[in-house]
C-alpha cells in the first residue's frame, strides 16, 4: 500500500495512509511548493488557500490552510445534458402495504405527540415487547421533548417529522400516544397525517382513560395480531429509498466510504429507486457540483434556495457559515469546510438531482433527492427516516454507535476502526486502501443492502441503537 494517496491528477496535496514522522495518519502533505495565498487543491477542487509559504513535503493543516468560503454566492444555471444510467432492477423480500408502499421491516411503533408521555410510551413499549414482540419484527417507541410550548413553523417541524414516522412503511402498526392538553394534541395532529389506514394507525389520549397502560396493551395486541399476518414477498429494488449520511468523518471518508456510497447511489437510481442526501451545511463549498447536476432549471433554483436559505439561517443566528469541521474531523485530517463538503458529496455519485425536499417532506420522486436539514447526525437521520428512507448508509471514520429508527448500515472508512469497533460497523470500506477494488466493494455492499432489505439485522438493530431528534428553530413558551 502506498504511504500517500493523490486523489485527483489536479491535486497539489496527498493524504497519508500511515503516519510518518511529520505527517499524521489521514493528514495532507504538499506535493509541490505552494506560495501564501495560492489554493490548496484536493479532489480536484480548492479546499482553501495557504496562509504562508509551504515547502514540498510539508504538513498541511489548520496551521497553514484557511477556507475560501464567505457569505451568499451568486450561481448560474448550466443545462445538464448527461443521460441517466438504466439497469434492470434486483429484487429483495419485503412487505407490500395496502397503499402500495413497501416496507423492509414489519414493526410496531409508538409515537408520542408530546414529551409529557415519553415515560408512559417507554413503559408501554417494554411490556408490549415482552408480550407481543414475537408476532412482529419488534415494538419500539421514539420519544422526543417537543409537541407543546411551540409556535408557528417550529411546531410544524415537529408535526411533519412525527407524521413522517407514523406513515413510514417499515411499520405494520402504529400507536399515536397523546396527553390531551398539548399544542400538538391528537385532534390537531391527526389531519397532518393526510390519508392513512385506520386499521394500521391507532390513537390513545392518556388523559381520557383510567388505565393508559392497559388500554395501550389492548390496542397493541390488536395491531400485533394484524401485523403477524403480513409475509415477505419478492419486491423490485426500484421501490427502495436509501438515505446517505456521514458522521465522525476523517480524511479517508472522502476517499473510501463516501465514494463507495456514491457507487450505491448510482446503482439504486439506475435501477429506478431513490437516494436521499441531506446535511446542507456540509454541501457548502461543493454546492456548485450538485447544482451542475440539476435535472432542470427549476431544480437548480430549488438547490440555490436551499443552500442560501441555510446560509441565511446561520447569519440570522450570528454564526460564521464556514466554522464547521468538528474537533474529531480536524484530528482525522480534515482542515476546512470545503474539504469536508467535497468528501461529503461523494456519497451522491454521478446521478442527476431530480428533486429538492424541504425539512420534513416525504420523498415522492425517483432518483437523487436533496433534503433540506442540518448536518447533526441524529437530526438528519430522523429527517431522512421521516422522508421515507427504508435504510440509511452511514459512513464514519471516527466511529459512532448511533442508529435511526430504520436499519442503519455503518460503513468504516478505515480498517482500524472496523477492527476496533466491530460491534458498531457493518462494512469495512478501509480495505479499498489496501487490496480491494472499489467496484468489488460496491458489489459486496449492494448485496448487503439487499440482505438487510430482506430482513438481515444491522448492528444498530442488534444492539438496540434507535432514537430520534427533531430540528428546533423557535421559542419555547
Amino acid at each position: 500500500m502506498e504511504r500517500f494517496i493523490k486523489i485527483s491528477p489536479k491535486d497539489n496535496v496527498a493524504v497519508a495512509t500511515e503516519a510518518t514522522e511529520t505527517i499524521p495518519f489521514g493528514h495532507k502533505k504538499a506535493l509541490c511548493d505552494i506560495k501564501a495565498g495560492e489554493n490548496i487543491i484536493k479532489y480536484g477542487y480548492p479546499i482553501g488557500h495557504a496562509t504562508s509559504d509551504i515547502k514540498t513535503g510539508s504538513h498541511i493543516h489548520t496551521q497553514n490552510l484557511k477556507t475560501n468560503l464567505s457569505g451568499v454566492v451568486e450561481y448560474a444555471y448550466r443545462e445538464n445534458k448527461t443521460s441517466d444510467l438504466k439497469k434492470p432492477a434486483a429484487t429483495f423480500n419485503g412487505y407490500l402495504r395496502k397503499d402500495g408502499k413497501v416496507g423492509i421491516r414489519n414493526e410496531i411503533w409508538i409515537i408520542p405527540t408530546v414529551g409529557c408521555v415519553n415515560k408512559t410510551a417507554e413503559l408501554i413499549q417494554k411490556e408490549a415487547q415482552q408480550k407481543y414482540g414475537h408476532l412482529c419484527d419488534g415494538i419500539f417507541c421514539f420519544t422526543h421533548p417537543y409537541g407543546c410550548s411551540q409556535m408557528g413553523e417550529d411546531q410544524i417541524y415537529t408535526q411533519k417529522i412525527l407524521a413522517g414516522l407514523v406513515n413510514h412503511p417499515n411499520t405494520g402498526g402504529v400507536l399515536v400516544l397523546g396527553l390531551g392538553c398539548e399544542n400538538n394534541n391528537v385532534d390537531v395532529f391527526r389531519p397532518i397525517l393526510g390519508t392513512y389506514d385506520q386499521d394500521r394507525v391507532k390513537f390513545l389520549v392518556t388523559q381520557s382513560v383510567q388505565d393508559e397502560i392497559g388500554e395501550a396493551m389492548t390496542i397493541i395486541g390488536g395491531l400485533a395480531g394484524q401485523v403477524s399476518k403480513e409475509k415477505r414477498q419478492p419486491i423490485s429494488a426500484e421501490k427502495l429509498i436509501i438515505g446517505f449520511k456521514c458522521g465522525g468523518s476523517d480524511a479517508f471518508s472522502g476517499i473510501t466510504a463516501n465514494p463507495l456510497c456514491g457507487r450505491i447511489t448510482d446503482e439504486i437510481t439506475a435501477q429506478g429507486g431513490s437516494a436521499i442526501l441531506t446535511e446542507v451545511p456540509e454541501m457548502f463549498g461543493a454546492e456548485t457540483i450538485l447544482m451542475d447536476r440539476a435535472a432542470d432549471a427549476q431544480t437548480f433554483d430549488e438547490i440555490v434556495a436551499m443552500i442560501n436559505g441555510f446560509k441565511d439561517y446561520y447569519t440570522a443566528h450570528h454564526q460564521v457559515i464556514y466554522e464547521n469541521p468538528s474537533p474529531g474531523n480536524k484530528a482525522g485530517g480534515i482542515s476546512t469546510l470545503e474539504e469536508k463538503s467535497l468528501g461529503c458529496i461523494q456519497k451522491g455519485g454521478r446521478a442527476k438531482v431530480n428533486a429538492v425536499l424541504k425539512y420534513g417532506d416525504t420523498c415522492r420522486k425517483r432518483g437523487l433527492n436533496l433534503l433540506t436539514g442540518p448536518g447533526n447526525d441524529i437530526v438528519s437521520c430522523t429527517n431522512m427516516t421521516a422522508a421515507g428512507v427504508h435504510m440509511i448508509l452511514f459512513t464514519t471514520g471516527r466511529g459512532t454507535p448511533l442508529g435511526a429508527p430504520v436499519p442503519t448500515i455503518k460503513i468504516a472508512s478505515n480498517s482500524g476502526l472496523a477492527a476496533r469497533k466491530s460491534n458498531w460497523i457493518d462494512y469495512n470500506a478501509g480495505k479499498i486502501l489496501e487490496s480491494t477494488n472499489i467496484e468489488e466493494s460496491a458489489k459486496e455492499l449492494w448485496q448487503l443492502i439487499l440482505n438487510v432489505a430482506s430482513g438481515i439485522k444491522t448492528k444498530n438493530e442488534e444492539h438496540g441503537y434507535r432514537e430520534i431528534a427533531i430540528f428546533k428553530d423557535g421559542v419555547t413558551l
